[in-house]
């Protein structure tokens, strides 16, 4: 039985591929989702007035990955202290959210989030947001499976302070 999980860090396009390579995930979409426009475009996320966050859908089996599993993951791709955006990307439609689709999500992303600021990890407080989940919108064909089509335009986003941050602080 396939599951899906909903995150928002930052541009899309640097949230498939974590993700995508793991086991027991079957695809990951990139989106749009928390707003108020059904069905928005790439521009009108981008205007930053359909109150839309970039983020990705992830079709899992619950099996071979837990979402608690999913959730480490993606801590692990974002800095969790920044809720202006996520590295060079920065607005409304960047900030860095876990959406929960339900109580036993929001319990296992709420304890996460709790371990994760307890750490000591971050000198700063941990603000990425726990929101449920509202309608999810795939984005245009063209920002699908981005790192695969446009590697070298994939590099130079994470260029854009990701890698460094994952660097420093993760490893």
């Amino acid at each position: 039985m396939e599951k899906t999980a909903i995150f928002a860090g930052g541009c899309f396009w640097c949230m498939v591929k974590p993700f995508d390579e793991q086991p027991g995930i079957k695809q990951v979409v990139s989106g749009y989702t928390g707003g108020h426009v059904a069905n928005p475009t790439y521009e009108q996320v981008c205007s930053h007035t359909t109150g839309h966050t970039e983020a990705v859908e992830i079709h899992y089996d619950p099996a071979i990955v837990s979402y608690a599993d999913l959730v480490e993951i993606y801590w692990r791709q974002t800095d969790p202290t920044d809720a202006m955006g996520q590295f060079q990307d920065r607005g409304d439609s960047y900030r860095p959210v876990i959406f929960v689709q339900n109580e036993e999500e929001r319990q296992i992303a709420t304890a996460s989030k709790q371990k994760l600021a307890e750490s000591g990890r971050f000198s700063d407080p941990i603000v990425t947001q726990i929101e449920d989940a509202k309608p999810f919108y795939p984005a245009e064909d063209y920002h699908q499976n981005f790192y695969r089509k446009n590697p070298l335009r994939y590099q130079m986003e994470e260029m854009g302070g990701r890698e460094k941050f994952i660097q420093d602080q993760w490893k």
